[in-house]
């Protein structure tokens, strides 16, 4: 007798089928979708009553870490720092505001004080947002655009030097640099030093937020039968990652050839026996995200090289994860994952592994610091990576393998549990 999770995979089946019939009106169309979706959302319900067991970043952490980063300004010879909206402001302050052409910022000087450069008809909302953390309000009128006020507000402060973070936009550096006779640096270094090294609570719920990933990616591969597509694999893990409370679920999920291609589309050729299936997917946990990769055959057996290339892969993967430690470079990490390739007769350089070993992961999917061959980045306790080998065969197969490890005192840990065979995730 089929389990339960089980019939819920075939009802969902009915209705995935019924919606690839040809169209017969709109209306029709938009009815099987929605069934499809509350058959989805049926099909994990049983994973709602999972709880993360997590807290969010507290008001006050985020004051700790403002404190830091002004201290930084320091230690970089800097005097201020100018913050668009995005990850970094978020993880300062809370704050998230939309980008346009007006320009909307944070100011945060090494004097531990803050302003908020913004439109002045946005004055009256932006201090109700910044209420919780603070600061003054420089506003600027539509017929003066923002450089001129901002460079007058750097006077009236005496900054000298002024870091951009890496995602200020240049158009609103290179005004500036008219209106402002201080100099103008990129705050990459900086941002390096503010956010790589994740503390306690950012440990825990990168950790917790990993986890909960792997259980649905597991979950849903119980559910997939051949016949099915990527883009229903994505859907599947969209239904997951809610039922888990999770935000901004996101699945490339490709088929046998099409996973060649690291970033290749979800494919919609149906799952064959004998396919390798890979499916990459992640989603965000109060605000920090996961990412997990597998490649498995989801019924059969795949191509004899195939599943050498996933052996081959594995074994990269736990290479790279071995030259993990404090005193590492970055580069060193990839070089241990590609010598693996090699010596398992899948080529040196990029022959194999087309993309750099894995990327650093935080409040945002891919942060610096990144394992590639030319990184100098040394690595200290605390910083968190993807470990993600691979090895692709156009026109045939991809296998990718990653987990999210991170660097402790002495050499490595990760998080949730690691592959064990192409024969599951």
């Amino acid at each position: 007798m089929p389990s339960p999770l089980d019939r819920r995979a075939l009802l969902l089946a009915s209705a995935s089928t019924l919606a690839a019939c040809g169209a017969v009106g709109r209306k029709e169309d938009a009815a099987r979708a929605t069934d499809a979706e509350a058959a989805r959302a049926e099909l994990f319900s049983h994973l709602r009553g999972v709880a993360h067991g997590q807290s969010p970043i507290a008001a006050e952490e985020r004051v700790a870490r403002r404190a830091r980063a002004a201290r930084l300004l320091a230690t970089h010879g800097a005097d201020a720092v100018l913050v668009e909206p995005g990850a970094t402001m978020s993880w300062l302050t809370g704050v998230s505001f939309g980008r346009s052409e007006r320009l909307f910022a944070l100011l945060l000087c090494a004097d531990g004080s803050q302003a908020w450069i913004c439109p002045a008809f946005e004055a009256s909302r932006v201090r109700a947002k910044i209420a919780e953390c603070g600061g003054e309000i420089v506003a600027w009128q539509e017929h003066e655009h923002p450089s001129r006020p901002l460079a007058a507000e750097l006077e009236r402060r005496r900054v000298g030097v002024l870091l951009v973070e890496n995602s200020v936009r240049h158009v609103h550096a290179g005004r500036l640099a008219r209106e402002w006779n201080g100099r103008i640096a990129l705050g990459d270094a900086w941002l390096v030093d503010l956010r790589a090294r994740k503390d306690a609570h950012e440990l825990a719920l990168l950790r917790r937020a990993n986890e909960l990933t792997q259980l649905a990616l597991s979950t849903v591969a119980r559910t997939l039968r051949p016949g099915l597509s990527g883009d229903e694999v994505a859907a599947r893990m969209a239904a997951a990652h809610a039922a888990l409370s999770m935000k901004g679920s996101w699945c490339l999920a490709l088929v046998g050839e099409r996973a060649a291609l690291p970033h290749g589309d979800n494919s919609p050729r149906p799952i064959a026996r004998g396919d390798l299936l890979l499916v990459d997917t992640g989603a965000t946990l109060l605000e920090y995200q996961s990412d997990h990769t597998r490649t498995w055959c989801v019924e059969g057996e795949p191509e004899d090289e195939a599943r050498r290339a996933w052996v081959a892969t594995r074994d990269a993967q736990q290479a790279a994860y071995a030259a993990i430690k404090p005193g590492a470079r970055c580069k060193d990490v990839d070089a241990a994952a590609r010598a693996t390739l090699e010596r398992a007769g899948f080529g040196g350089g990029y022959e194999a592994l087309t993309h750099r070993l894995g990327h650093g992961i935080g409040v945002e999917g891919h942060e610096d610091p990144y394992f590639d061959g030319g990184s100098e980045v040394v690595l200290e306790p605390g910083m968190t990576f993807s470990d993600e080998p691979g090895v692709y065969r156009e026109g045939r197969f991809g296998v990718r393998l990653e987990d999210i490890v991170v660097v402790v005192e002495g050499g490595a840990d990760h998080f949730g549990t690691w592959p064990k065979d192409w024969k599951a995730p």
